[in-house]
């Protein structure tokens, strides 16, 4: 059966988070509110108003946690307080309140696969003996060799190097990222009994979810057997266009060289664009070729029933890995972590929530994450490293929905968050699918115009979709990728683990740009990281005056998306998506028995088809979307049938 025949009928359920648009707030790089270089919460809420009329359901903050920031918040000191550098816990509640007040949910980040090493826990461990309680709570293991002097095993860490670090008696201790993040030990009840604590901590202080970092890690494989391969985190391809879609986590060969110890793009105004997007852009590639009702009304053969089909049984077939995890994710144990959090969350109202960070694949199995005693939502990476690509991405949505929709669990879609490469960066490379792992200034250079161009394509892609979308703090400028940062300001600990092989993050991770006057660009004074002379004529003040610039674009389609339900409509491919003009064409009907088609030109060549003359534009990606009738090239369309 071919996709075109393909109708996708949405989960039933009335949850918030079922297709809620979901604002990620990265607060070092958001707004500053006292002046000392690194952004907010404070700034967090004074821009709450901001992202209220952006048209947002709710706000997720990456940590903010008491931490020593050697990998971003993401090494926690303290779960259960706010940082200095971030405020208090008072400025938590004020800005937990003022979003309530705006109709804006709370989501923040949860990191339960390692601590800090500053975390009160593992120096206890340090000043314990080998086998004491202390040390159980993480994952110390002594050495292999003549004396210990070898680690326990050859893992490698996702940042570079090995993944093990030798304390002075001689142990060892695990640490699938930097040395200054050891893994908790999820076999010791203790830690469960922590992270129940934690959630209810700030469950009672009003948070309406959590983002899970890492989700697919806590439990290792018995024994620790050896693994010679090397895991990245959101991993695309370097192979050419024309290679089929290959996952989220990619493991390499890859020799640990690094020794661990204990411690601690300039865009150019001459290509003649502007926020808009909608000047000429420079020539792309071409694509190659992939399919029934799937949803409430599909039969059952056996396992639980849930909202949206049937959710097979823990002694049914799963679904075979596509990826190499290796031994320490995508374990069977971690299920009943999420089994165990989904029974807390039901204690609290309010629809309270889920969403995993699991690099797993295929979709069938990332789905398993959602079945309806577990999580509520999973990162769908592989639409974010699917790239500018027709076939690849109708073969991601395709798939994400058919395995999502068996267990009753909406689908989320992402282009870009904290740990990548901005799209409208990655789009405008020579590859449709390129994905590097940071870009410097002796790199190829992204085509601005190009990207930007594709990216508002994108985002009317990615926002009509149903189920869940996630916009990263500056897509909907089109902010692209610093590319031009100075080694010296780097703090990615993936950079200076690998020797600067990998360049990291930071490029993404720039201060937001709000007004052409003020320190930092309306930011503050002396951001954490230096901005480049492209967000000058990009800020938010820019654009707002700007009816066609991103943000303006950004704010429609949210708006139209809300009113015409598009996050809840059922789902059918159009026969373009399979035809060899490289269109991506789909059908939306809503619950009030509207027809929306959604077109994008992901081709060569201008493309007209029957719709067009026949349907009302409810929104186009540029002014130039559509031509004589026309839908031009990196470009995207909404129709009313």
């Amino acid at each position: 059966m071919t996709s075109s025949q393909t109708v996708f009928c949405a989960p039933s359920g009335s949850e918030w988070w079922r297709d809620a648009v979901i604002y990620q707030v990265y607060p070092r790089s958001f707004k500053d509110s006292n002046g000392d270089g690194m952004g907010d919460l404070g700034g967090v809420t004074q821009k709450l108003p901001y992202l209220q009329r952006l048209g947002v359901d709710a706000v997720w903050l990456s940590p903010f946690y008491l931490s020593p920031q050697h990998d971003a918040g993401y090494d926690v000191a303290d779960y259960r307080t706010v940082d200095p550098r971030f405020g208090t816990l008072e400025d938590f509640d004020r800005m937990r309140e003022e979003a309530q007040r705006l109709g804006l949910k709370v989501i923040v980040d949860l990191v339960p696969n390692h601590t800090s090493e500053d975390h009160e826990w593992f120096r206890a461990a340090l000043a314990s003996a080998p086998g004491s309680p202390e040390r159980e709570r993480y994952i110390f293991r002594d050495g292999t060799g003549e004396n210990g002097e070898q680690p326990p095993n050859n893992w490698n860490s996702v940042f570079g190097g090995r993944a093990w670090t030798r304390v002075p008696d001689g142990q060892w201790y695990l640490h699938l990222f930097d040395s200054s993040q050891p893994d908790l030990n999820w076999e010791n009840p203790e830690v469960w009994e922590e992270f129940r604590a934690i959630l209810r901590f700030w469950l009672d202080r009003g948070a309406d979810g959590f983002r899970v970092d890492v989700a697919h890690g806590m439990i290792k494989a018995d024994g620790l057997p050896d693994w010679d391969e090397q895991v990245h985190m959101v991993e695309g391809t370097t192979e050419d266009d024309d290679a089929p879609a290959t996952g989220t986590a990619q493991a390499t060969s890859s020799a640990a060289t690094a020794q661990d110890t204990l411690g601690p793009e300039t865009v150019g105004t001459e290509q003649g664009t502007s926020p808009t997007g909608d000047s000429p852009t420079d020539t792309p590639l071409a694509a190659a070729p992939g399919p029934e009702t799937v949803g409430a009304e599909q039969g059952a053969a056996s396992g639980v029933e849930g909202a949206g089909g049937v959710v097979p049984g823990d002694d049914a077939g799963e679904p075979e890995k596509t990826m190499d995890t290796g031994p320490y994710f995508d374990q069977e144990g971690v299920h009943e972590i999420y089994r165990d959090w989904h029974r807390i969350l039901e204690e609290y109202p309010g629809d309270r929530m889920l969403v995993v960070e699991a690099w797993v694949g295929p979709p069938p199995r990332l789905a398993r994450y959602v079945r309806p005693d577990e999580a509520q939502q999973a990162f769908n990476f592989d639409f974010l490293v699917a790239g500018w690509h027709r076939d690849r991405m109708r073969n991601v949505i395709d798939d994400s929905l058919r395995a999502n929709y068996e267990v009753g669990a909406p689908c989320t879609w992402v282009l870009s968050n904290h740990d990548t490469v901005r799209h409208a960066s990655r789009y405008g490379l020579g590859s449709r699918t390129a994905y590097p792992n940071g870009i410097g200034a002796q790199d190829e250079q992204p085509l601005h115009g190009q990207g930007l161009r594709r990216a508002r394509a994108a985002a009317l892609v990615e926002l009509s979709l149903p189920g869940s979308a996630y916009v990263y703090q500056g897509d909907e400028l089109g902010l692209p990728e610093h590319t031009a940062l100075p080694d010296d300001t780097r703090e990615d600990p993936a950079f200076h683990r690998t020797g600067g092989a990998e360049l990291g993050r930071d490029g993404a991770r720039v201060p937001l740009p709000w007004s052409p006057v003020g320190e930092g660009l309306g930011f503050g004074p002396n951001p954490w990281l230096p901005q480049p002379e492209s967000f000058n004529g990009i800020t938010v003040d820019h654009q707002e005056g700007d009816p066609q610039s991103t943000l303006n674009l950004y704010r429609r389609a949210l708006r139209l998306r809300s009113e015409l339900g598009l996050g809840t409509a059922d789902f059918a491919w159009h026969p373009l998506s399979e035809d060899r003009a490289n269109v991506l064409a789909y059908m939306l009907s809503t619950a009030d028995g509207r027809t929306v088609m959604v077109a994008a030109n992901l081709g060569e060549d201008a493309v007209g088809f029957e719709e067009l003359t026949r349907g009302t534009q409810l929104l186009t990606s540029g002014q130039d979307a559509v031509v004589t009738g026309r839908l031009t090239v990196d470009s995207a369309v909404w129709l009313a049938l």
